[in-house]
């Protein structure tokens, strides 16, 4: 599920895509690069800059000129499709996996209602352009009985994780009284 939603692997995600597409003819002319083919030659930052509503199309282009890839400018509007969908899919995966969770923990409690915060953390959730309002909105849509507050975290897995075993520690300790 991870290799699906973050960002770590979404540009893998896309590079394949690109790949399949260029064998198809569709991009790049036909034409196989090495540097296409060179794992994790695009980093997540790429797909945050190319997604940026400030961008031009013109400002993709030079991106993907860095890199060595030949382009026109129809390619350069494909592959800005292309991380469009990887990141909308990504996003929407988030979002109901959240939904699922939080719309459990409503029916387990019998409520009509739920209203509950999400500690998130991660460059993508916090760099990305639409990452996290899509997240919300697929929130929203899925589990519309759920009002769900995302609180951005700093070090959120370090800490999360400390918090965790307090909470155990602390539970356990309970039963044992």
């Amino acid at each position: 599920f991870e290799k699906m939603i973050s960002g770590m692997y979404l540009w893998e995600i896309v590079r394949h895509v690109l790949l399949h597409l260029t064998s198809l003819g569709v991009l790049f002319r036909g034409q196989q690069t090495q540097r296409l083919q060179t794992r994790d030659i695009f980093k997540t930052k790429f797909l945050s800059e190319i997604e940026s509503d400030s961008l031009a199309l013109r400002q993709v282009r030079a991106i993907l000129e860095d890199l060595g890839l030949p382009l026109t400018s129809d390619d350069a509007l494909m592959v800005l499709e292309v991380c469009q969908a990887v990141s909308q899919r990504a996003a929407q995966l988030c979002g109901a996996g959240v939904a699922a969770v939080v719309e459990k923990i409503r029916e387990n409690r019998g409520l009509e209602e739920l209203a509950v915060s999400v500690g998130v953390d991660g460059t993508l959730y916090k760099l990305h352009p639409h990452f996290s309002s899509l997240v919300a909105a697929t929130v929203r849509e899925l589990a519309p009985r759920c009002v769900v507050t995302f609180l951005q975290s700093e070090d959120g897995s370090g800490k999360g994780a400390a918090l965790v075993t307090a909470v155990a520690c602390r539970l356990a300790q309970l039963t044992r009284v």
